[in-house]
């Protein structure tokens, strides 16, 4: 998530550079200055807090002195397109690097699925996972000869390329007689097999034991791009929908916090708790390499989507605060020239202070809760 404020201040930093803006500054966090070095104008460096970054371009409002040479290189004398430019470049970026990680998850790991091939052959239908015993009848399956790593491929003659394909002939089929056509160590056979009548509760159907074996369907570059474009917008809408969701989420926050209530798994939560949720992913027994991989890129590109849709909530000190004041000094300008009077002076966004510091405050307090929420009462994967 640092590379990904550190890509966002870089948004920034080009387009400014672009529209000929100076640029004094380029940290990646907060506090006491670890590290700098001065390239051209421009002072690079990594301070103490890693808790974000920020890019300080001269003369973002009207009352910031300003050197006599620098003055026609300020922020606020840009157009208003030029502004919006600027400010909606880290965002903008956040939503790029997104669709990149999407796309390299479709394209190189793939969604996981059920394949139509066998993992494993049950000898027995039971319930439990207990050993068989001479009660329990004998899988159809294991009775007709199928064998883990059978890849079936056609049911009574038949073509089939998915296992909701294979699973629906087997629900289907309760006594009665199945062809299967599988390919078992590159040679093709037939085996036939009469699926067993399985009652569960008012409801009977086919079953054979049989398990099928996971695989990661990878996407070629053209659908994994499309792919990216469908889920990109879904993780948006769901990012739309959770802060719309925010303050109603806040008193069950509380009351998990500090009164030892159960954490909501589709409520609040932090870094850290992000992070205990990865680990707890990375570290299960459950799931290959692969879906790992998977697990933790869609986390990131969720996040980056997060916060860039964040970013542009229209509440300074967020990007979206500047871009609102932006286009009030637009509307200004414009009802002026249609007046024949001159231009205004840019909005000085100095006088919304005390609304910045409420929300500044408010998003400080929430950062805290969650911060302490996640230590002590974390959202647990088996929860």
């Amino acid at each position: 998530m640092l590379l990904s404020v550190m890509i966002h201040e870089w948004g920034h930093f080009i387009t400014a550079r672009k529209y000929g803006m100076k640029v004094t500054e380029f940290f990646l966090g907060f506090g006491p200055r670890i590290w700098s070095t001065k390239r051209g104008e421009t002072e690079f460096g990594i301070k103490a807090i890693p808790a974000g970054g920020y890019c300080r371009i001269t003369g973002m409002t009207p009352i910031e002195p300003i050197a006599e040479e620098d003055s026609g290189r300020a922020f606020y004398k840009a157009s208003v397109p030029r502004r919006l430019v600027v400010l909606g470049a880290g965002s903008f970026l956040h939503f790029v690097l997104a669709f990149l990680i999407l796309t390299l998850f479709f394209a190189a790991v793939g969604l996981p699925r059920e394949s139509t091939r066998l993992g494993e052959v049950l000898p027995c239908i039971k319930e439990s996972s207990a050993p068989c015993t001479s009660k329990d009848p004998v899988a159809p399956a294991f009775k007709a000869g199928f064998a883990p790593g059978d890849d079936i491929q056609a049911v009574d003659g038949k073509r089939i390329s998915t296992w909701s394909e294979v699973g629906a002939a087997i629900r289907g089929g309760a006594e009665k007689s199945l062809t299967f056509t599988v390919v078992r160590d590159g040679a093709s056979i037939d085996i036939t097999v009469t699926p067993l009548r399985y009652q569960s509760g008012e409801s009977s159907f086919g079953i054979i034991g049989v398990i099928s074996e996971r695989e990661n369907k990878r996407y070629p570059l053209h659908s994994a791009i499309a792919a990216s474009i469908r889920e990109g917008g879904n993780i948006a809408t769901g990012s739309v929908r959770a802060l719309f969701a925010l303050p109603s989420k806040i008193p069950a926050l509380f009351g998990a916090t500090f009164g030892g209530e159960q954490r909501d798994p589709e409520g609040l939560v932090g870094v850290v708790g992000v992070a205990r949720v990865s680990g707890e992913a990375a570290a299960s027994e459950g799931g290959s390499l692969t879906e790992k991989i998977g697990f933790f890129l869609l986390i990131i590109a969720s996040l980056n989507i997060f916060v860039g849709i964040f970013n542009l909530i229209p509440l300074l000190p967020l990007d979206g605060g500047h871009m609102a004041v932006a286009l009030f000094d637009g509307y200004r300008r414009s009802r002026a020239r249609r007046r024949g009077l001159p231009p205004p002076a840019p909005f000085d966004v100095t006088k919304l202070m005390p609304i910045t510091l409420v929300v500044i405050a408010a998003l400080a307090t929430l950062s805290i809760l969650l911060l302490f929420a996640d230590i002590v009462n974390p959202i647990r994967l088996n929860q």
